[in-house]
């Protein structure tokens, strides 16, 4: 806290008098992020002038954006440090994946990219299942990846596994 309120020029007394302890801060933080990704992504899902693929493309480049930002020492240090705050941020990903990935994934099988033999629901409990296997800090340091890269790997593999023939010659 002391780094940071001199990085903010401001007293530590100051700090503490906005955020009683780090966790305060932290949970402060992620809320913020957390709204940002929301903000970013529900744009994007409620723009439907582009097609499946495009729209796909926007919603994995503003994933990617937002999980380049996240470092595996920090995973680490929350999970650590603050495990109830990790648990949140494991149920705020479950919620984006279900509410931004249902779409589109319906919206695939629509458009015949994504297989209609496999449920959605089944789909999306798949991606949420790897994200909660990989994307952790145990699991990442074993596999040497950062967040980015674990879920860019997890998306592809997901995508050529739900994809029709149709789907992944359009990617």
């Amino acid at each position: 806290m002391s780094e940071l309120a001199t990085e903010l020029g401001m007293s530590k007394k100051t700090l503490y008098a906005y955020f009683p302890s780090k966790e305060a801060l932290l949970h402060e933080m992620l809320a913020d992020k957390f709204g940002e990704v929301e903000a970013d992504l529900s744009v994007l899902s409620a723009d439907t002038q582009e097609e499946f693929p495009e729209r796909l493309h926007a919603l994995l480049a503003c994933i990617r954006r937002h999980t380049d930002e996240i470092q595996p020492a920090f995973l680490r240090d929350v999970a650590r440090e603050a495990p109830e705050l990790f648990e949140k941020v494991r149920a705020h990903r479950r919620a984006i994946i279900y509410r931004h990935f249902s779409t589109m994934l319906r919206e695939g099988k629509a458009a015949g990219m994504i297989r209609s033999d496999v449920p959605e629901k089944l789909l999306i409990e798949f991606l949420i299942g790897a994200a909660d296997a990989v994307v952790n800090p145990v699991k990442l340091a074993e596999l040497g990846l950062t967040v980015h890269a674990a879920f860019t790997e997890i998306i592809i593999v997901f995508l050529e596994g739900a994809m029709t023939e149709k789907g992944r010659m359009k990617l």
